[in-house]
């Protein structure tokens, strides 16, 4: 029995500083249709609060976290690991392509460097990411984009909320099925708990007081109205 061909396998490398958690699962949702992601990691200073959304989902996403300490405020720690790292990977031989997920034109040489070596380079930044990154892939996917497809997941997933309008359908059937031949609907005999005083009731022109003992075992036409 012949195997399957495999789905190329990516390295995929995310810059956490500049890219956004809440793309992460359209992000591996796109990834899955162009190969296998076979590496994943992702760099940054992980002590930082803005990076908080990041490592509460490592482990839904088998994420490799690279963690870099700011010791200076400027510094690119992260960046020069994540050359690195790609650099040790493509030399591998084990990857049939890369997906570079941040929005720096620090990484054009490095898709450029690795698309020399024969390989893909899928890039996923913002729009505002420059020219020069997004040439340097083959291919260049907005992060907005998917962002949206996140939010319309959610959505979708939310239970709809209803006003107290949409209940008047539901009492018309409800009273509907309850009407008998003579155009009566008897009432059940109330129990002393459930005798709030309530306004008295107009029928026909008469006046009839529902919370009164007077009126336990009474008829009422269907239609009456308080």
């Amino acid at each position: 029995m012949a195997l399957e061909p495999r789905s190329p396998r990516l390295a995929v490398l995310i810059d956490a500083d500049n890219t956004s958690a809440k793309i992460a699962d359209r992000l591996f949702e796109e990834i899955a249709q162009l190969g296998e992601a076979s590496v994943r990691r992702i760099y940054g200073d992980f002590t930082r609060a803005g990076l908080r959304g990041w490592t509460d989902i490592l482990a839904k996403h088998a994420i490799i976290a690279h963690q870099q300490f700011a010791y200076v405020t400027g510094k690119n720690a992260s960046d020069i690991a994540l050359v690195i790292d790609a650099m040790d990977l493509m030399h591998s031989g084990r990857f049939e392509g890369f997906c570079l997920i941040s929005s720096d034109s620090d990484f054009t040489r490095l898709a450029a460097r690795i698309r020399e070596q024969g390989l893909d380079v899928f890039g996923f930044g913002e729009r505002k990411t420059p020219e020069s990154f997004r040439q340097a892939c083959r291919r260049f996917i907005y992060t907005e984009n998917l962002l949206i497809g996140a939010q319309a997941q959610a959505q979708a997933g939310a239970p709809i909320k209803q006003t107290p309008s949409d209940a008047v359908p539901l009492l018309r059937t409800a009273i509907a099925q309850m009407d008998s031949e003579d155009g009566w609907v008897s009432l059940p005999e109330p129990r002393p708990l459930d005798l709030p005083r309530t306004p008295p009731l107009r029928l026909r022109g008469r006046t009839f007081d529902a919370s009164s003992p007077a009126s336990r075992g009474r008829r009422l036409p269907v239609g009456t109205t308080r």
